[in-house]
């Protein structure tokens, strides 16, 4: 599964400290969350599930589809846009909470019937019950569902028993403690894919299921590799993926970022949008890591950047994610990990690659002497945004 040169912690080392020892260091909610992802999809796509026929009613018709949430919940939604827009054959859009707040309707599709699908760990941040709120009064043609990780959000309690908007709240141990999102995105990245799936339910177990077995085996090997790529001396790291997989590479920088509390800088691009501009970032303290498409032609548009970022010596080691990496590509990077297993379409590994990205930022965190669970210890930010002003257009001034 992984390539590595040298040993380093696993996961069972870690977790055979006793909880005081957890605590002192400040991961007894983080690693664990990590860890129980792989169970956790597959309790999430039984809800979804057990919702097909109120979901499907939902659906029927639609002429647009938005996914909205703030920061992780945002990317979550990017992950999963494209497969449903596919599959549903209607236009599809991510937008972030706060463009809902600050733009309304001018920021969503105009086709309507549609349907805004709002993502959020816990909804109990500002934007979610606004955004909902601000759309229901004035988009009456814009049908609502809510997935989130917290049934006593206020997301959840608000629209609970409003007939206008489908709430589905997924297993409370999804609702992470820890400052940063982990398995709760992951969850909520396959249930809104399932909603692709409805008409096929046993295809839909199916994949969790084949997702979540690769998980497993991903989480027993990966951990000695990526501690050891967390431990070299990079300041930077940039994370690129193409299509579905540019969500699980923005939020992968975004973990880094939070889990590091802003001393590694992140950031995330697509292959081709790197040339652009931003391969300006990739001096010789930076990690880059690629998560590697399974598709034939986006892949040669991949490995000729590769090899191009090797050529030009660019950034202090690279490290590529996917499955059956060429052998050629192994000279272009330092560090291979292997998930294999039956072939993935791309739509499918954001939730895979998301883990490498969690597992290396958690890693890094360490090695940083932050604590994983609270790592931004003097709260510049927190696991729920704190409250802030918000303003409708008859009150703005």
């Amino acid at each position: 599964m992984a390539e590595a040169t040298t040993n380093g912690p696993g996961a069972e080392g870690l977790l055979s400290e006793n909880p005081e020892e957890q605590g002192r260091h400040g991961y007894v909610h983080t690693l664990r969350e990590i860890l129980q992802q792989p169970s956790t999809w597959l309790d999430s796509a039984e809800r979804i599930t057990a919702k097909s026929s109120e979901l499907l009613r939902r659906m029927d018709g639609i002429r647009s589809l938005v996914l909205t949430g703030s920061g992780s919940s945002e990317y979550a939604g990017a992950c999963v846009r494209v497969v449903l827009q596919n599959a549903l054959g209607v236009a599809a859009q991510t937008v972030g909470g706060g463009a809902l707040l600050t733009h309304g309707a001018k920021a969503i599709p105009p086709e309507r019937p549609g349907l805004m699908i709002s993502l959020a760990r816990s909804g109990d941040s500002p934007e979610s019950v606004a955004a909902v709120s601000l759309m229901l009064d004035t988009q009456p043609l814009l049908r609502h569902l809510v997935i989130t990780c917290n049934q006593q959000g206020r997301l959840a309690t608000t629209y609970r028993n409003d007939a206008r908007v489908e709430v589905i709240a997924l297993d409370e141990r999804t609702n992470d403690r820890s400052l940063v999102m982990t398995s709760s995105f992951t969850n909520m990245v396959l249930a809104a894919r399932g909603l692709g799936l409805l008409q096929f339910p046993d295809r839909y177990r199916a994949l969790c299921r084949n997702l979540s077995e690769r998980a497993e085996r991903l989480l027993e090997t990966c951990f000695p590799v990526l501690a050891r790529v967390a431990a070299r001396d990079f300041s930077r790291a940039l994370f690129l993926g193409s299509g579905s997989r540019q969500g699980a590479a923005r939020e992968s920088a975004l973990k880094m970022l939070e889990m590091t509390a802003g001393r590694v800088v992140a950031m995330s691009e697509t292959y081709l949008g790197l040339r652009h501009g931003p391969m300006s970032l990739v001096h010789s303290n930076t990690l880059v890591v690629c998560f590697l498409s399974s598709d034939p032609q986006i892949r040669a548009y991949e490995s000729d950047l590769i090899r191009e970022l090797s050529r030009k010596q660019l950034g202090l080691g690279k490290l590529i994610f996917g499955e059956r990496i060429p052998p050629d590509l192994a000279g272009a990077a330092d560090v291979l990990v292997e998930c294999g297993g039956s072939s993935l379409d791309d739509e499918d590994w954001p939730v895979l690659d998301v883990i490498v990205g969690q597992v290396l930022a958690f890693f890094r965190c360490r090695k940083e002497g932050l604590q994983p669970d609270s790592p931004s210890s003097d709260g510049v930010i927190n696991r729920v945004v704190q409250n802030f002003a918000l303003h409708r257009p008859e009150t703005a001034s």
